[in-house]
């Protein structure tokens, strides 16, 4: 192959996910310029070709270039891959749009919904960056596990099929596995909601309420996620998929995941502010607009807004586990 027929993606965000999937594309055979706001963290990653401070021990791989300037991480490239927390997406977004090439696709790897307009992430990245694809990936996937390289598939959605079916087969290789779709809500949606659902699974095990709980937690978690989704247009298909229900799995039954490590803290007795040592809870800053667009929609969603009247300071854990086991008994569907 020759250096011009080499795909170039620009990943901006060099957090544990971002450099993780930098990893990954290069894998696949592109060059790829990770991008940092933090001109140190930058240096460091150069000098140590690792992201030490994010995800360590990890080598980056040799067609990973650190960069700090934003313009020159996205000079030439087919993608962008914007690996930032949702609540910065639209700040990112509004950023990135005088510098970026016009055509070139925004892939959006945040799992969240915009707490100030209670918009999307693709509503989001559409409103900051008029005209630009937009696709959004997501699917059950840790930053450790494809950062070293371990077997990991996900899923990229976005409206033009032959364009995302393109940009998955870029960005696969033997070990990830990238497939594609043209639901764009649904994927989003069930990477979004399923944190605060992780968030719920993680009390309950926190709380030593034993497995047979948190399976039932999750089953009747994942029915509220495809009230939602349905509401909101995705397809039940999609939500059946890797992001959704394979996702749903992973992060409520892993304390490698963020959300189910801070709602075990939650379960175990810590405050709020204790639980999430530090480290970014995705679902906890979800969880107050999710339940108020399903409310919008009239969708019934009695675990999520057990987990935000917790996390609001209005309900104890021990009280919202009781409301949830005196819901009324009703047919499962």
């Amino acid at each position: 192959m020759t250096q011009q027929a080499v795909p170039a993606i620009a990943v901006i965000g060099a957090g544990a996910w971002g450099t993780a999937l930098a990893n990954a594309a290069a894998v696949a055979g592109c060059r790829v310029t990770l991008w940092a706001r933090d001109a140190a963290q930058i240096a460091a990653m150069r000098q140590d070709r690792s992201n030490q401070a994010r995800l360590p021990d990890v080598p980056l791989h040799e067609r990973v270039t650190p960069e700090a300037l934003l313009q020159a991480a996205v000079s030439g490239v087919q993608a962008v891959l914007l690996v930032v927390p949702a609540q910065t997406v639209a700040q990112m977004a509004a950023t990135l749009q005088p510098v970026l090439p016009q055509g070139v696709p925004v892939i959006i790897c945040a799992k969240g919904i915009d707490r100030a307009s209670g918009h999307f992430m693709s509503e989001v990245v559409e409103e900051a960056m008029p005209g630009v694809p937009v696709m959004v990936l997501s699917g059950p996937s840790f930053a450790q596990d494809v950062g070293l390289g371990l077997p990991t598939a996900v899923v990229l959605a976005g409206r033009d099929e032959a364009a995302c079916k393109a940009l998955a087969e870029t960005l696969s290789s033997p070990r990830f596995r990238v497939y594609h779709s043209t639901d764009l809500r649904g994927v989003e949606i069930g990477g979004a909601a399923k944190n605060v659902l992780a968030i719920a699974a993680g009390i309950v095990a926190g709380r030593g309420l034993g497995e047979s709980a948190r399976a039932a937690l999750t089953a009747r978690g994942f029915a509220e996620l495809l009230r939602f989704s349905h509401a909101f247009g995705g397809r039940p298909e999609t939500l059946m998929g890797l992001s959704g229900l394979g996702d749903l799995v992973l992060t409520c039954a892993s304390d490698k995941s963020r959300n189910f490590a801070f709602g075990l803290a939650l379960g175990r007795g810590a405050s709020v502010e204790q639980a999430s040592g530090g480290k970014l809870a995705e679902g906890a800053l979800t969880a107050g607009v999710l339940v108020v667009m399903a409310r919008s929609k009239g969708v019934d969603m009695p675990i999520a807004e057990a987990v935000n009247a917790v996390l609001e300071g209005r309900s104890g854990i021990d009280e919202a586990v009781a409301g949830l086991m005196a819901r009324p008994l009703k047919s499962e569907h």
